[in-house]
């Protein structure tokens, strides 16, 4: 086993993830990235997996490779997520499918796999990215299964954290309001800006700031942390 640390990001061709594969590697980690379809890199310290992290078998697939390459897993970040905005009872079969089969079929593949290899190394890292909508509900905003799926991955957060904090794997979350990326770069930003207290939207460096402070935080487990401006604090 070697003794680089490396960090898993699925979601990682764009957005958080891209910049989270470049923060990992300045804090010197090897990294594992995974999108749907993702580019090799340049730097041999980068692996990239191309795979749909809805497909059962591409979250085993990710981890074992990463394995092969580098030899240990230290931190997962469970950044792939879909989000639908619609009324509840316009959402299709379709929807549901694709909704719980990235954000909560995904995580399952891939962080179950990633424990079993942190067990065997004695301890770890998981984050997992959800929403401020599943504490601070939002009439502008329906989205019932993105509260369904990412408040699922709140519960499990703290759970994770419970049942593996004796074995040396911490597992936290963080829980971003509307961040400046590619998803939202066609709506308006006044509009947006305006959901958050601090009146302006969230931006890719505060979550990266924030998921650098987790896996400095050895003492931090089970925590749902909120970059969203005071959004779900209250209004």
């Amino acid at each position: 086993m070697g003794t680089q640390k490396v960090a898993v990001i699925t979601g990682a061709s764009q957005g958080i993830g891209a910049a989270l594969v470049s923060m990992y590697r300045k804090l010197g980690y090897s990294v594992v990235a995974n999108s749907r379809s993702i580019a090799p890199s340049d730097d041999p310290m980068i692996l990239t997996v191309a795979g749909d992290i809805a497909d059962p078998a591409a979250g085993a697939r990710v981890i074992e490779q990463g394995l092969a390459m580098f030899g240990r897993i230290d931190t997962l970040i469970n950044n792939a997520g879909v989000f639908l905005a619609k009324p509840f009872t316009d959402y299709t079969d379709e929807d549901y499918d694709l909704v719980t089969g990235v954000n909560l079929r995904g995580f399952f593949e891939v962080s179950k796999r990633a424990v079993a290899a942190m067990l065997d190394q004695g301890g770890g890292h998981i984050v997992n990215i959800s929403t401020s909508l599943v504490d601070h509900a939002d009439s502008r905003v329906p989205s019932a299964l993105a509260s369904l799926t990412k408040g699922g991955l709140n519960a499990v957060t703290r759970s994770l954290a419970i049942e593996y904090a004796a074995r040396g794997i911490r597992v936290n979350a963080v829980s971003p309001g509307i961040i400046r990326t590619p998803m939202h770069s066609a709506e308006t930003p006044e509009v947006l800006a305006g959901m958050h207290p601090l009146g302006r939207m969230g931006e890719i460096s505060d979550i990266v700031d924030a998921i650098a402070y987790l896996e400095k935080a050895p003492f931090v487990t089970g925590e749902i942390l909120h970059v969203d401006g005071g959004q779900s604090a209250g209004r």
